[in-house]
């Protein structure tokens, strides 16, 4: 219950008051993040955490000028891999063999399945398939910030070009999906806070199939 009632009280904050959120909290956001189930394990994607002021003032307005975007405490952008390659699909399989200390003949066999699918697709269909992947950790991100009292505002409408170039993204071979701005709301200046949150029953989000 406590989950859910967190999850009610959260809502995309659309003014924050500048107040730093603990790095404890930001930590275990990440973590969160860190722990969410990817396709194949691959986790194909990476976080960057921007606290500096002047990046998020650059990044402002890009963002259609939204305000969380420099008041808040730290801004979370999720950028996924521009594609899948050899290199990606074997670095996280040897890191799997390494943490576990054995091979399996299955996961070897999965391996080689993956490398002779994944690398030769349109570079296009893999970042949105690793896109896909980013916004598991995301969404994942989101509900732990409201698990720790932090008020987190999804973000899609931005110049992703624009961000991987302030951020250099596209050289690191990675692509901006979605922002996440972590910080504290301010009530005075948010229109929203005191709406009624509205969501479909359950009567139409959910069919039980017997």
């Amino acid at each position: 219950m406590e989950l859910l009632d967190k999850l009610n009280w959260r809502y995309a904050a659309k003014a924050m008051n500048g107040k730093k959120v603990s790095e404890d909290k930001i930590e275990r956001i990440l973590e969160a993040a860190r722990l969410s189930p990817t396709s194949s394990g691959l986790q194909p994607f990476e976080i960057f955490v921007v606290k500096n002021q002047a990046i998020k003032e650059e990044i402002r307005p890009i963002a259609w000028n939204q305000s969380v975007i420099t008041d808040c405490s730290h801004l979370l952008v999720f950028a996924a891999w521009d594609t899948y390659t050899a290199d990606r699909i074997n670095h996280m399989f040897d890191l799997t063999n390494e943490i576990r200390g054995f091979k399996n003949e299955g996961w070897e066999n999965y391996r080689q399945m993956l490398l002779s699918a994944y690398p030769q697709k349109d570079a296009e269909e893999n970042f949105n398939h690793a896109a896909k992947q980013a916004y598991i950790a995301f969404a994942n991100a989101v509900t732990a910030a409201a698990y720790e009292g932090v008020d987190a505002t999804p973000l899609e409408g931005f110049d992703a070009n624009a961000v991987d170039k302030i951020l250099g993204l596209r050289e690191k071979g990675l692509r901006s999906a979605v922002l996440l701005p972590i910080g504290y709301r301010e009530e005075e200046k948010d229109w929203l806070v005191n709406l009624v949150k509205v969501r479909k029953p359950m009567s139409e989000l959910v069919t039980v199939i017997e």
